[in-house]
C-alpha cells in the first residue's frame, strides 16, 4: 500500500529519520546498546536526555490512566511467566510472523512488510547500497518484492516464524525449563484479575494499567526505534459487563485521541483514528482501532485500542481451573467481564514525539533547529545561563537555580557563548531559558527567553518563580 502523501510541506521531512537520529546521538537522547562492540539490532539504550523525557511520558500516562481516575489501579507484574499462561493466550500457536530468505544474500524478512518495487522509494531508510543500485538501474520486476539488502527478487518459501524469546529457569535447560520473555504486558493482568479485585474491593467497570518491559523476536525490525526487540510498554485492561463493551470501547478511542492531542501536544493534523479490516483482528479481538501518526515512511500504529471480549479471561479459567468470573452484587448476576485494552509503547511514543516536535528555519541566515516538545514532557524545562562566567554573576546564578529547582526541570549551563546556548537548548526542546546579566546586579532581575518564538522579557527575580508557573499553565 502507497504511504498517504505527507501534507506537510513546509516541514523538513526528507531525511528527517536520519537527521533525528544524529541529533539524538550528539545531544543524549539515544545510543546504539553496545556501540563499542558494534552494537546490536533493534536494541538501544537511552541517555540523559532520553531518559528525562522517557520518565515524563511515563509520569503523564500514569497521571491520566491511573492517578487521576477513580475505577483504575496499577499492577507491576513479572517478564517471565508460568509458560501456560502463554498456551492460554493463544501466543503459542498464533504468535508468528511470516519469514523468507533472500536467496541471494541470505537476509531474513517478514513477508508481508516487502513491497512490490513500484511501491518502494529510493530515499527509504531501509534500503541498503546495494538495494539503491538495483532500484536505480530500472532493471527489476516493478510487480514482484526485492530484497532491502541486496536488491535481489529471489525468495525462499514463506514460513511461521514465533516471536516469542525463550529462554530457561534454573540449572537445566530442557522442555520442562523452557519459558518465555513475556511479549506483552497484558497477560499479568489478567492472571491476576481475581486478586486486585479481591485486595481493592473494585467493582466493574474499572481498570488495570501497568508500565514495563516487553522482548519480541522481530524478523524485521527498523524505522529507527519505532519497532524493537526490547520495548517498553504502557498497557490497561479495562473489565466491563458484557453489553456495554461497545460503549466503552468508544469512550476509550475518544479519551485516548484526546490523550495525544491535548496532553503530549502531537499536532492534530498528524494524527487520525483508523478502524481494523475483519481479516486484520487479532484472535481475540471483536473490534479495533489504532491512534496512528503521519511518520516521514507514512501513517502507521501509534497506539491501538481493542475490545477483547471476554477471550482472555475465559482461557485462563479453562486452562488454570480457577473461576476468574465476577459476581454482581447489585444485580445478583454472574458473568465473565469483556475488556478494553488501550496499549502503546514508550519508544514509538518518544519517536513520535521527536519527529512532531523537529523544526528548522532560517534566523539572521543561520539554520535553527528546534525540537517543539510540549512544556509537560520537555527533558529540561528550564535553563539556567550566567551570561559568563564573570564571578560576579556566578552567585546570584546559582541562587536563581536554587529557587526554581524545587518547581521545574532545570539545567544550569556557564559553558560556551550564550548564543550557543541558547541554540543547543532549543535543539533539545527547552521551553524557557532564564539569563542572569551584569544588569541583574543592580536592578534584581533576569530575562526569560522564550524558545519557539525567541521573545526575551525582563522579570524580577521575587517573581520569577510565579510568571514561570503561569507560563507552564497555558
Amino acid at each position: 500500500m502507497t504511504a498517504t502523501p505527507d501534507p506537510r510541506e513546509d516541514e523538513p521531512t526528507a531525511g528527517l529519520v536520519e537527521k533525528l537520529t544524529s541529533l539524538a546521538k550528539r545531544r543524549g537522547f539515544i545510543f546504539q546498546s553496545s556501540e563499542i562492540y558494534g552494537g546490536i539490532n533493534a536494541i538501544y539504550d537511552f541517555g540523559p536526555l532520553g531518559v528525562a523525557l522517557r520518565r515524563n511520558i511515563r509520569s503523564l500516562w500514569w497521571r491520566h490512566m491511573v492517578e487521576l481516575r477513580h475505577d483504575v489501579v496499577g499492577l507491576e507484574s513479572g517478564i517471565i511467566m508460568h509458560p501456560r499462561v502463554w498456551e492460554a493466550s493463544g501466543h503459542v500457536q498464533t504468535f508468528h510472523d511470516p519469514l523468507v530468505e533472500c536467496r541471494n544474500c541470505h537476509g531474513r524478512f517478514r513477508a508481508d512488510h516487502l513491497k512490490p518495487v513500484a511501491e518502494v522509494e529510493l530515499e527509504d531508510a531501509q534500503l541498503g547500497p546495494e538495494a539503491r543500485k538495483a532500484l536505480k538501474s530500472g532493471k527489476l520486476d516493478a510487480t514482484r518484492p526485492m530484497c532491502p539488502n541486496c536488491g535481489a527478487q529471489d525468495f525462499s518459501e514463506e514460513r511461521q516464524f514465533n516471536l516469542m524469546f525463550k529462554t530457561y529457569l534454573g540449572p537445566v535447560q530442557d522442555s520442562a525449563a523452557q519459558v518465555y520473555l513475556r511479549p506483552e504486558t497484558a497477560q499479568g493482568m489478567f492472571v491476576q484479575f481475581q486478586n486486585v479485585l479481591n485486595s481493592t474491593r473494585k467493582k466493574i467497570p474499572f481498570g488495570i494499567g501497568q508500565v514495563g518491559k516487553s522482548f519480541r523476536n522481530e524478523i524485521s525490525p527498523g524505522n529507527y526505534i519505532f519497532r524493537l526487540r526490547e520495548f517498553e510498554q504502557m498497557e490497561m485492561e479495562f473489565f466491563v459487563k458484557p453489553g456495554t463493551d461497545e460503549q466503552w470501547f468508544s469512550y476509550w478511542l475518544d479519551e485516548r485521541f484526546r490523550w495525544w492531542r491535548d496532553v503530549l501536544g502531537v499536532k492534530a493534523e498528524n494524527l487520525r483514528l483508523r478502524p481494523h479490516a475483519e481479516d486484520e483482528l487479532s484472535h481475540y479481538a471483536k473490534a479495533a482501532q489504532d491512534v496512528e501518526y503521519l511518520y516521514p515512511f507514512g501513517w502507521q500504529e501509534l497506539e491501538g485500542i481493542a475490545n477483547r471480549t471476554n477471550f482472555d479471561l475465559s482461557r485462563h479459567s479453562e486452562f488454570s481451573g480457577r473461576d476468574l468470573s465476577y459476581f454482581d452484587e447489585e444485580t445478583k448476576e454472574r458473568y465473565i467481564p469483556y475488556v478494553i485494552e488501550p496499549a502503546m509503547g514508550i519508544d514509538r511514543c518518544m519517536f513520535t514525539l521527536m519527529l512532531d516536535a523537529y523544526d528548522e528555519e532560517d534566523v539572521r541566515g543561520e539554520k535553527r533547529v528546534v525540537l517543539r516538545f510540549h512544556p509537560d514532557v520537555a527533558p529540561i524545562q528550564v535553563a539556567v545561563l550566567p551570561l559568563s562566567k564573570n564571578e560576579q554573576l556566578l552567585p546570584t546564578s546559582r541562587e536563581v537555580e536554587e529557587a526554581l529547582r524545587p518547581y521545574f526541570r532545570i539545567e544550569y549551563d556557564e559553558t560556551q557563548s550564550i548564543g550557543r546556548r541558547y541554540r543547543r537548548h532549543d535543539e533539545i526542546g527547552t521551553p524557557y531559558a532564564v539569563t542572569i546579566d551584569f544588569d541583574t546586579l543592580n536592578d534584581h532581575a533576569v530575562t526569560i527567553r522564550e524558545r519557539d518564538s525567541m521573545e526575551q522579557v525582563r522579570v524580577p527575580i521575587e517573581a520569577l518563580v510565579s510568571e514561570l508557573q503561569g507560563r507552564f499553565k497555558h
